[in-house]
């Protein structure tokens, strides 16, 4: 005889039997998509929307767009630029033309040196102190003081002597005594290949000096007011100055 079990009756959520019945088959629930309000809400709220696909498009990187032409008001090229020199105010050909015409005592274009610059004269001055250097002397700052001391004398015996006519001003006298410095410079390279505190030395010493003198006295005669009256102690001025330049190169 089989032993028989009460088996408690199975109740379905729905009330109805899964395979069929009188409440028929059970109403499966479709997922919805992540980040998506239920049906039942207002969908004209836009911002509770997600697209992916729009997503991935703002996510992607391209590359940028430049303009492929360039108005012709825009930037300008190089060979528009002026050169580093003239933008400094250097002009080498005056530099040139006035070393020229020191060069040649008996012929001084004294136009040239009306529009006076400081760029010759420094390059004297450095070459100058470099051929003292090569000598074994280093008399860099002593020029520099020296030509600055210089300047300043010459103006105030200058306009001394013009009185208030006189037009004569620093910057001008600094530029004649720098250019008129070149025959001192080129004795002072004569100077490394001649024995020093021979009698030939000493003669070439007078003559440069001489050279020197002669060529800024004519400069400052031509250049300003009044230097006519007063050539003979102008003279003397720039002699002082030129013989205290050569006897760095002496001694």
């Amino acid at each position: 005889m089989a032993k028989e079990f009460n088996v408690p009756p199975v109740k379905f959520p729905s009330g109805g039997n899964p395979a069929g019945g009188a409440a028929g088959p059970q109403q499966r629930r479709l997922p919805t998509v992540p980040f998506q309000p239920p049906r039942s809400a207002n969908p004209s709220i836009p911002f509770m929307s997600f697209d992916v696909n729009s997503a991935a498009a703002s996510t992607s990187f391209s590359t940028p767009q430049f303009p492929s032409t360039i108005s012709a008001g825009g930037a300008t090229g190089f060979e528009d630029e002026p050169p580093l020199l003239e933008e400094l105010g250097i002009n080498t050909k005056q530099i040139y033309q006035k070393t020229i015409s020191i060069l040649n005592p008996y012929r001084i274009n004294a136009h040239l040196h009306e529009d006076a610059d400081l760029s010759g004269p420094f390059l004297f001055l450095m070459a100058f102190g470099l051929f003292q250097l090569l000598a074994g002397k280093f008399h860099f700052g002593i020029i520099l003081g020296w030509v600055t001391m210089a300047s300043l004398f010459l103006y105030v015996v200058f306009n001394m002597l013009a009185g208030k006519n006189g037009n004569l001003d620093l910057y001008r006298c600094l530029s004649l005594i720098g250019y008129c410095i070149l025959p001192i410079v080129i004795l002072s390279a004569v100077s490394l290949f001649v024995p020093q505190g021979g009698t030939v030395i000493l003669v070439l010493m007078g003559l440069f000096v001489i050279w020197s003198t002669r060529v800024c006295t004519r400069l400052l005669v031509e250049l300003a007011s009044y230097g006519d009256e007063h050539r003979g102690l102008i003279a003397y001025a720039c002699f002082l100055i030129y013989m205290l330049f050569s006897l760095l190169v002496i001694f």
